[in-house]
């Protein structure tokens, strides 16, 4: 198997109990993520790696595959690096997040494409224009990237900063779905956190701060994480304006 999709989907969340569970139009929120990372071409399997009964009973409900993962992984990264140490076959690992539920099959074709085609790419990510009125929000995270497309920096501020008044550099927003070759991966688990990344509270500052390369690949996919009830709500609007109500 060259390609592998992880989905990680813990149940706790501060903002949103449950959150794995949330109904969208009549489905959970982790089967709409699972459904549409299905229908990517290039992985060979998707597996939700989740650390509740509830979110593996779920999965197991609507016909999915789920792998049980220990419950006290500090970040989704430990997690995912759990399930590929249990797939050596996997050349590529790709982690979609599991409050995507509007994840764009196509993109995690791209990333997986991207380091097929390129040995020497470990990791990749997304990055999209950034919204003038995101500029300033810690939430909306930015990155700018070397002339190759490498990530120079990832930051909750805005970046670059507009010395001049009207700068011809866009802003650009990164999309946290990542593509890892599985030995990389596992080698990122055990790096030790890394100050830039506690200050800006960012796991893929680590990758920078050790020396490593983050491709990143530009899109016009927006992404719409869940993350609130305001999110949720957003969400359902979406899905009932397309009519995908239980569908």
């Amino acid at each position: 198997m060259r390609v592998l999709c992880v989905i990680p989907a813990r149940y706790s969340s501060t903002r949103l109990p449950g959150k794995p569970l949330a109904d969208i139009a009549g489905k959970p929120m982790i089967q709409r993520v699972y459904e549409r990372a299905c229908q990517a071409a290039l992985p060979e399997k998707v597996l939700i790696a989740t650390d509740h009964e509830l979110v593996r009973d779920a999965v197991a409900a609507f016909g999915g595959e789920a792998v049980m993962t220990a419950a006290d992984h500090p970040s989704g990264t430990d997690r995912l690096a759990e399930v590929a140490k249990r797939h050596p076959e996997a050349e590529i690992i790709v982690n979609v997040q599991g409050d995507e539920p509007l994840i764009e099959p196509s993109v995690i074709d791209r990333l997986a494409q991207a380091l097929l085609d390129d040995p020497s790419v470990a990791m990749a990510t997304l990055a999209t224009p950034m919204h003038s009125e995101d500029y300033d929000k810690p939430s909306a995270v930015k990155v700018v990237t070397d002339l190759s497309g490498f990530a120079l920096y990832f930051s909750r501020s805005r970046i670059p900063y507009p010395r001049q008044a009207d700068p011809d550099v866009p802003v650009w927003q990164h999309i946290g779905i990542y593509a890892y070759r599985r030995d990389f991966l596992l080698a990122f688990a055990e790096l030790a956190p890394t100050p830039l990344e506690k200050v800006e509270s960012l796991e893929q500052l680590r990758a920078l701060e050790h020396g490593y390369r983050i491709k990143v690949l530009n899109t016009d996919f927006v992404s719409i994480g869940v993350d609130t009830p305001e999110d949720l709500e957003r969400v359902n609007r979406l899905f009932k304006k397309k009519g995908e109500t239980n569908r």
